[in-house]
Parts: C-alpha cells; structure tokens; sequence
C-alpha cells in the first residue's frame, strides 16, 4: 500500500481539535463516477511537501475538493487514483480526531464519536481491475488501524461501512458500500476476513528469522541445538533452519523445564 498524507487542515472540521479514542474503522465509497484523489484531496500553501502532492494527486482546477471551509463533511483518509493512475491512500485527518462522516443514527448515536473512517473513490462501477486495486487497498489501510490501534476486526461491529452503521443505528441511511462491493462478489464479510489475512502476512513480515544455528542468537542457541540433534526441528535444508524467533523463544522455554533432555 502506498500512504499518503495531506491533511484537510481547511476543513471546518479538523479546526474542531475534537479527538476520540478509536474503536473501529468504517468504510465508505463517494457515490460518484470519479476515482481520482484530486477531486476530493489538495494541499494548501501551508500543507508540508506542497509541491510533491500536487505533483502525486495532481491538481483539482475546479477548486471543489475537501480542505477547504464551509463542508458538513471530512473523513480521515481516503483511497483512489493518483495523477499517474496507480491506486494509493491518502491520510486527511490524525486517525484519532473526530471525523464527520456518518451523521446520525436512529440510535440517536453516531460513529462520528467512535470510527476511524475513510472513502473509496468509486468509478463507473463497472471496472474490476480498478476495483480489486481499491479493495486490496482499503484491506491494508484497515489492517493498518487495527494493528495502530489494537483493533480486533473480527470484532463485533469493529469493521463495517456507511450502510452497516445505518443498520446498527449509528449512521445515516447511505447505501455505500453495498453499492458496489456485490457487483463483484464481495462483501463486509469478505472484506473483514482479508483484513485479517493482511494482518497475519504484516506479522509474517516483521516476525525475525535465523537461517541457521550459528545465526541463532547465544542466548537461544542451545535450546534449538537440543532440538536439532533429537530431530524436533530439521529446518529447510542441510544446516538451513529459517527458523523465527518465537520459535526459538518456545524452545527455551521447553529447554529450561527439561523437555528438550
């Protein structure tokens, strides 16, 4: 995932200085045939990197975009197209200040107070590379704020969009995304499931590995010896081992209560 930031510090919203401590991330689309980040994401003079911005979303001739005042409207990022037609995200808000972006629900509540929230700039709907790279995406950003934030996104109604807050009753009735996920055999289910599966593969990523015994740190080396010589742990290869960190971690656990001897 390419991450932007260009916050919306125009925005009578971010001049609230309201902030919320997260507990889930809703996930909106624009409603308009438009994908590009430009029509909704600019810099203003005092934006840091300006000029690598405007360069990166291009510029928005129409002056319509979000940082700007006089909007009932702002969300904390978004996902679209940039001027080069590759798809990236776009910080617009600090994760935790108080968007506006779901209105009111019938609960009275709303996940204004709550939910991390950003928009997926749709097209004309009808496209499925340009929405596979949007999903995929949207799937790294939230899995992005859950890990940030200790977020569970299989949680009940930790991760949900527009319509699904409506239906909880912390939102206004919109339909996003039910629009147009379905269109290509996807829904919040699918979507919460590959968050998940993002999050295991950021884990993969950052989880430290020994390729072999002498790599394996001192402090755990005679723990993995015992089980290499007593052909628990055989690793890859002749003297390859790839082995991680926590598996190394368990086998001196082992070692010192005596279940490697």
């Amino acid at each position: 995932m390419k991450l932007l930031k260009c916050i919306l510090t125009e925005n009578d919203c971010y001049k609230t200085k309201r902030t919320i401590r997260p507990k889930g991330v809703m996930v909106h689309s624009t409603g308009a045939d438009n994908p590009n980040l430009r029509r909704y994401v600019q810099p203003v003079s005092s934006t840091p990197d300006r000029e690598e911005l405007l360069a990166a979303l291009g510029s928005n001739a129409n002056g319509n975009h979000w940082n700007r005042p006089g909007l009932d409207v702002c969300v904390h990022g978004f996902v679209g197209r940039l001027a080069d037609g590759t798809v990236a995200a776009v910080q617009t808000l600090p994760w935790a200040h108080r968007g506006w972006h779901a209105g009111t629900g019938t609960s009275g509540k709303s996940a204004n107070n709550t939910h991390i929230s950003f928009e997926m700039c749709e097209d004309g709907l009808t496209d499925p590379v340009y929405f596979r790279q949007a999903y995929q995406t949207a799937v790294e950003l939230t899995a992005m704020l859950c890990r940030d934030y200790g977020l569970d996104p299989m949680g009940d109604g930790v991760i949900i969009c527009h319509q699904d807050g409506f239906r909880r009753g912390v939102a206004s009735n919109h339909g996003d995304v039910y629009n147009w996920f379905p269109r290509f055999g996807m829904d919040m289910n699918d979507f919460r499931a590959d968050v998940v599966r993002a999050m295991g593969r950021e884990e993969e990523d950052e989880m430290v590995y020994y390729r072999t015994l002498a790599d394996v740190p001192d402090y755990y080396q005679d723990a993995v010896k015992k089980a290499v010589d007593r052909g628990a742990l055989r690793g890859e290869s002749a003297g390859v081992l790839n082995v991680s960190e926590d598996l190394c971690r368990t086998l001196t656990v082992l070692d010192r209560l005596g279940q490697l001897d």
